[in-house]
């Protein structure tokens, strides 16, 4: 297993453990970024218009297109960390 992704799957931990609930566009960044860094470009159906929550949640993974999995995983460990330190919510 790389450094990356070590630090990745310790952020997962991390993120779980916030004594703060982030923000919902955080959360959404943090859900995003999660998956481009695990999966890679959005992929399948688009949810529909009722589904306002998975709506936002695929949009906010689609707009990552062409970020590279690294980027992403890189984007999402340093996230996470400014949300333990409590320098943004």
């Amino acid at each position: 297993m790389s450094d990356l992704q070590a630090r990745f799957d310790q952020a997962q931990t991390d993120v779980k453990q916030l004594s703060e609930r982030p923000s919902n566009m955080t959360l959404l960044r943090l859900y995003a970024l999660f998956k481009q860094g695990s999966e890679g470009d959005a992929h399948g159906d688009k949810p529909g218009m009722t589904d306002f929550v998975g709506r936002y949640k695929f949009e906010a993974w689609e707009a990552l297109k062409g970020t590279t999995r690294d980027a992403a995983m890189e984007s999402y460990i340093a996230l996470v960390e400014e949300l333990r330190s409590g320098a943004t919510n």
